[in-house]
């Protein structure tokens, strides 16, 4: 019996931390933390209802979207020499267009399963390839599938539910044209940069600040990337 009791607190904890994880929505996130993620303003009209309820990162800000990869460098570690190497690492990815057409499950967490994963993975592989120290989720989860969180709380009877109710809207197809760069100011995912895939990171810009006023404090600046539109939760 106490092994079976160790053995579900074990379990417990796994999906309570699998839960946290996520999207960032029941981390502790510090002011400057930041994000890279790709907006899906296609699927955002069909879960937007759901996600307000039932996502604890959309607290934080944002449409739907993929997470390429959370948490990244802190605000202030994000230099011209920074901006530029993401805007090199993304240029060597092209555009892609993906589908979803079905629903998948993580512990405690119903989404949306973009295909194919192929170039999402690659994305969050290269990055966490040139940035080691800053593995996914911070290592904590291994290589978690992509995917578009819908509801992380709830519980299974709700998420069949939503389920059920979004099955009759899909699929739904996104192009995936860049990736964003997001900060936390303390509060919510506010917008910074966009670095343009493939061929479009030649109408990439300069690396400007979105500019709003509320917005993040600007590193000095530089590199090849293009203000960001829209904050993301993670």
């Amino acid at each position: 019996m106490a092994y079976r009791a160790a053995m579900a607190q074990q379990e417990a904890a796994a999906t309570a931390e699998q839960d946290r994880a996520q999207d960032g929505g029941g981390w502790p996130v510090a002011v400057g933390t930041t994000a890279l993620s790709v907006p899906v303003p296609e699927a955002d009209a069909l879960v937007a209802h759901w996600r307000a309820r039932y996502d604890t990162a959309a607290r934080h800000g944002g449409t739907a979207h993929l997470t390429v990869l959370f948490p990244f460098l802190h605000r202030s570690g994000v230099g011209p020499a920074e901006r530029a190497a993401l805007a090199g690492l993304f240029a060597g990815h092209p555009p892609f267009t993906v589908e979803f057409a079905r629903c998948g499950r993580f512990p405690g967490v119903l989404h949306l399963v973009p295909e194919p994963a192929a170039p999402l993975r690659a994305l969050t592989r290269a990055v966490a390839a040139r940035w080691p120290e800053h593995p996914p989720y911070g290592g904590l989860l291994g290589e978690l599938d992509p995917h578009l969180t819908v509801a992380n709380t709830g519980g299974a009877a709700v998420h069949r539910t939503i389920e059920a109710r979004l099955a009759g809207h899909l699929p739904v197809r996104a192009r995936i044209r860049a990736v964003d760069l997001v900060v936390h100011d303390g509060r919510r995912w506010v917008p910074w940069l966009s670095f343009p895939l493939g061929a479009e990171a030649a109408a990439g810009g300069t690396g400007a600040d979105d500019g709003r006023p509320g917005g993040p404090a600007a590193p000095p600046p530089g590199g090849a990337a293009r203000g960001a539109a829209g904050a993301q939760g993670r």
